[in-house]
């Protein structure tokens, strides 16, 4: 079990990671209250195969006026399916591989754990799926990712995260997982 809880302590995301070598599977919720926004809620469950390919994600987000639901799988000749129980598409999403859920620490280990960057040294720019919450759009997005450093005598390692204008140093274990994400979320 992980659990990471915002700065502020209005928002809280807790997720059941089955970890292997390169793949996972999680089933989590994350709560948030900002006090300049409408609160939500999501629940998802995902599933990385063993290539660190993220093959199949499930959300549904709930506010006080509505609830949403998206599925995304990818398929074997690369391309994303998304369906949102009224009507999907297919894309491939300039052939990205990993999916980014808005204010979600967990999501952010998917890249870093298929590149190997908690591993080694690396600096890479990937394609993103960016699935927004509350309200499910998805677009893609362009992300970096560069070790900043690798594993140290405490296991951890840093690694350098940066989206258009916003970049932030991410602290993650030795499995890739995230334990801090400075403005965003701590793990507990």
């Amino acid at each position: 079990m992980f659990t990471w809880q915002s700065a502020d302590g209005r928002a809280l995301e807790s997720a059941r990671v089955l970890l292997g070598p390169t793949g996972l599977r999680a089933l989590g919720r994350a709560v948030r209250a900002p006090l300049d926004e409408p609160a939500f809620t999501a629940s998802y469950r995902l599933f990385v195969d063993d290539q660190g390919v993220l093959a199949r994600l499930s959300v549904t987000s709930a506010t006080e006026d509505r609830e949403r639901n998206l599925t995304l799988n990818h398929t074997e000749d690369g391309y994303w399916m998304l369906d949102t129980g009224s009507g999907g598409g297919r894309s491939e999403f300039d052939g990205a591989l990993d999916v980014d859920l808005h204010y979600s620490p967990l999501f952010n280990a998917l890249p870093i754990r298929r590149l190997g960057l908690h591993r080694q040294t690396g600096d890479r720019e990937v394609p993103m799926v960016f699935v927004n919450l509350p309200t499910l759009q998805v677009e893609l997005v362009k992300q970096r990712y560069r070790t900043v450093s690798p594993l140290d005598e405490q296991r951890r390692s840093v690694v350098h995260f940066s989206s258009e204008s916003f970049h932030a140093d991410l602290v993650v274990d030795a499995d890739g997982m995230v334990i801090d994400y400075p403005g965003l979320a701590t793990r507990l």
